[in-house]
């Protein structure tokens, strides 16, 4: 093991072993918004899987796919896992992780140490970590997941805590279903949460990227990037539908408006409008969490 590897073990283990040996209230309120905060790299052969996990299939082609990003990428969001004595932990949170970062041939994953039984000051602990100005866009959204995976919190529940309406909750954690290429470049600030949102809606994955590759060499603006996303829609719909023509006359204004209704619900959006002016709109998902998510703007 490393020298650094083992600071960071003793780090940990220093925090564990001062709120058994000193448990009051405020120690442990402290000990728990440090593990809260603390990513640690913990070596892969002291983690176990959570014997209650309900997840009990894993995809071979989605682990070899993940596998294949955290060579190139490493772990963007850290696992969780509980101190269950010695240097020994278990998974709370992120097996999948944990077992694609075996195939990727990884010997340490990083990882929040949680106290597992400490429910109340673990969200407390996470919702003052929120609250942080310094934080990234992707930090926030693994902040808002961990608080639904590990506080077992509705979308209405967590924006109650951390003081946002339940949209913008859930256009953050839309950022999660972003490649973790696009996940990386928004943390580290390549692009802005707008163009990432602009990208969401996008498929397939590949279109995503070669619009982030032009996003980059251009350096393209929020509503360059926007225009761009719907100027390739149109020239696919001109290729592959029959009605390019009445799409081809829309109205420059509407044009605007869908880009930036499709922008704001990740989704693609159609407006049907007659020549005296009536019409609707036409919201597009493709599950129910993309329709809960839809709700969730709406606040119904």
């Amino acid at each position: 093991m490393s020298k650094k590897k083992e600071e960071l073990g003793r780090g940990v283990r220093a925090l564990l072993s001062n709120i058994k040996s000193n448990p009051t209230p405020e120690t442990k309120k402290e000990v728990v918004k440090d593990l809260t905060a603390t990513i640690s790299e913990i070596e892969i052969t002291n983690i176990e899987p959570n014997p209650f996990q309900p997840r009990i299939e894993f995809k071979p082609q989605d682990l070899e796919e993940l596998a294949h990003s955290i060579k190139t990428h490493g772990v963007i969001q850290p696992i969780t896992v509980r101190s269950v004595g010695g240097h020994k932990f278990q998974i709370i949170s992120g097996e999948r992780r944990w077992r694609a970062s075996q195939m990727a041939g990884k010997k340490s994953i990083p990882a929040y140490v949680r106290i597992a039984d400490d429910q109340g000051l673990l969200e407390m602990a996470i919702v003052e970590n929120v609250q942080r100005a310094d934080l990234n866009a992707i930090e926030v959204a693994v902040s808002f997941q961990r608080l639904i995976d590990e506080c077992s919190l509705s979308h209405e529940e967590m924006a109650d805590r951390v003081g946002k309406n339940r949209s913008t909750v859930t256009n953050y954690l839309r950022l999660l279903k972003l490649p973790p290429s696009l996940q990386l470049a928004l943390k580290e600030n390549t692009i802005s949460m707008g163009h990432a949102r602009a990208l969401i809606p996008v498929e397939p994955t590949d279109a995503q990227l070669d619009i982030f590759n032009r996003v980059i060499r251009d350096n393209l603006s929020v509503r360059a990037t926007e225009s761009l996303i719907q100027n390739l829609k149109d020239s696919f719909n001109k290729k592959t539908s029959a009605s390019t023509n009445k799409k081809s006359e829309e109205n420059p204004e509407v044009q605007k408006i869908k880009r930036q209704l499709s922008a704001h619900f990740g989704s693609k959006v159609d407006i049907k409008r007659n020549a005296q002016g009536k019409g609707s709109f036409i919201i597009h998902f493709g599950s129910d969490d993309e329709f809960n998510e839809i709700l969730d703007i709406f606040e119904v």
